[in-house]
């Protein structure tokens, strides 16, 4: 199908789809978790296109947007944009970049994207029409820290003359590892090449001090719904024999810190349970971080990390911050989205929920996970700076 024909198509479907999902769309631009996010994006609230630049990075979230500040630091003498997905993104962009903006959903796209000289976009963000668009009037593409899991390799394989479309307007794919990089050459990509994953280079660091308190502390960070029953289970189990023992609870996405709360209170009782919200204090028997960027502030003041995200399916969550810091870490299997990382990690239980207990009395007798690997920004430095001065 010719591209103009396809273009014509896809846009009308997404239109379609646009319309359909109105109602949804407006009901949910009242919850407090989408109230800036959904209306910039869907209906260009507040979310104008970006002034002149010369590089836009367009992410997904929170850890995307950590991700590329050592990039941008090594080339901060060029104008910058980012666009993001969610407001934990946005938040995290705006610290360092003064052009952030939502993307718009794809028909939009078609009003909002003028002529970039540069586009670059994160891990697995692949939008058609910003693909296209952008290419059509004149950016260079590039795809950076690009992956694709096994998990999800079947199903992209499946709509793979999809794919082939949209990697075919990427001038450029900068892969995590080359599991990946043949995942991408079967889709259809071209000018391929493996650089490793762009987060080995975030600078980790606590942006505060908190003392430690007495005993051994646990923090359960980045927890999803349906993991902290287990985690609650086996810290009643530890406490029996470490009586003094201390459990941070970060729950990954702030809407649940309510009925995080709650289940907490009615597991376990017996314990006396603070919101950190309330005291911003670590001595209860229990503490729920009930606030935004405190995580590794409190990884490094902890002995255990159990790391959340991974006795779902969910696909796990960045291990280099919890390494970091010295922390044994404790994780699930269901690791899809986070396998590359977690090879850079050395000590790191994977458990099932049921053996959490187990692993954390393990957990005394093992050394502390550390980070075993680093990564050379160079070749992505250089391509950057290349295109945006021809």
């Amino acid at each position: 199908m010719h591209k103009v024909f396809f273009d014509l198509f896809y846009t009308l479907l997404a239109a379609f789809l646009y319309v359909a999902a109105l109602p949804v769309l407006i009901l949910f631009s009242f919850k407090k978790k989408y109230r800036e996010s959904l209306p910039a994006r869907f209906f260009g609230f507040k979310n104008p296109p970006f002034a002149p630049h010369d590089i836009w990075f367009h992410v997904c979230s929170l850890g995307e947007a950590k991700a590329i500040a050592p990039i941008i630091e090594r080339i901060k003498e060029k104008r910058i944009a980012i666009s993001v997905i969610t407001h934990t993104g946005f938040e995290a962009a705006s610290k360092y970049v003064a052009q952030v903006r939502y993307l718009p959903y794809e028909v939009w796209l078609w009003f909002w994207i003028e002529r970039p000289k540069t586009v670059v976009v994160l891990e697995a963000e692949f939008w058609y029409l910003l693909f296209r668009l952008a290419h059509a009037r004149g950016a260079r593409v590039i795809a950076l820290n690009a992956r694709i899991s096994e998990r999800s390799f079947p199903k992209y394989y499946r709509m793979r003359w999809f794919y082939r479309r949209l990697l075919g307007e990427c001038d450029r794919v900068f892969c995590q590892s080359s599991e990946d990089m043949a995942r991408f050459i079967a889709l259809g990509a071209r000018n391929v090449e493996v650089v490793g994953n762009i987060k080995l280079a975030q600078k980790i660091e606590a942006t505060k001090t908190y003392p430690k308190p007495q005993g051994t502390v646990i923090v359960a960070g980045s927890t999803h719904e349906g993991e902290e029953e287990a985690i609650l289970d086996a810290f009643a189990a530890y406490r029996e024999r470490n009586p003094v023992a201390k459990l941070l609870v970060v729950p990954r996405h702030p809407e649940r810190f309510g009925k995080v709360a709650e289940l907490i209170a009615q597991r376990l009782p017996q314990m006396e349970l603070v919101r950190w919200s309330q005291s911003q204090t670590i001595g209860s028997d229990i503490t729920l971080i009930d606030a935004m960027g405190e995580l590794n502030n409190l990884y490094a003041i902890s002995d255990v990390a159990i790391l959340g995200g991974a006795f779902k399916p969910i696909g796990g969550h960045n291990p280099l911050e919890p390494a970091y810091f010295g922390c044994k870490i404790i994780t699930g299997k269901e690791i899809f989205h986070q396998r590359e990382l977690f090879k850079y990690v050395s000590h790191v239980q994977f458990v099932d929920s049921d053996q959490i207990a187990h692993a954390l009395a393990e957990a005394e007798t093992l050394p502390p996970s550390q980070v075993n690997a680093t990564i050379d920004l160079e070749r992505v430095i250089e391509f950057l700076t290349m295109e945006t001065t021809q």
